[in-house]
């Protein structure tokens, strides 16, 4: 499983994520894209990053498959319209000491 993070930005006039946010990406997914779980991090209205946990054979695939589902969510919700999909990767995790 892999967790890739998907940075978004909202209109430049402003907005939030719809609060059914976590069920939208699942509604996006295609069987075959291995979204498993969704999390938001909201902590910064002005930079979203919603988590997407996937069942992949690789991580290029995981990456591929996020960036696909939340570009079919930006494109296919209203209440999304103005938002970009910025990337769609893995975050590095550094653990102190090694």
């Amino acid at each position: 499983m892999y967790l890739v993070h998907a940075h978004l930005r909202p209109p430049a006039q402003g907005g939030e994520l719809p609060s059914d946010v976590r069920a939208l990406v699942h509604g996006c997914a295609r069987p075959g894209e291995g979204v498993e779980h969704v999390s938001v991090h909201g902590d910064v209205p002005s930079a979203p990053v919603l988590g997407l946990f996937l069942l992949a054979e690789s991580l290029a695939r995981a990456e591929a498959s996020a960036a696909a589902v939340c570009g079919r969510l930006l494109e296919s919700r209203p209440e999304l319209s103005g938002w970009t999909l910025l990337r769609a990767e893995a975050p590095l995790i550094v653990i102190d000491g090694q």
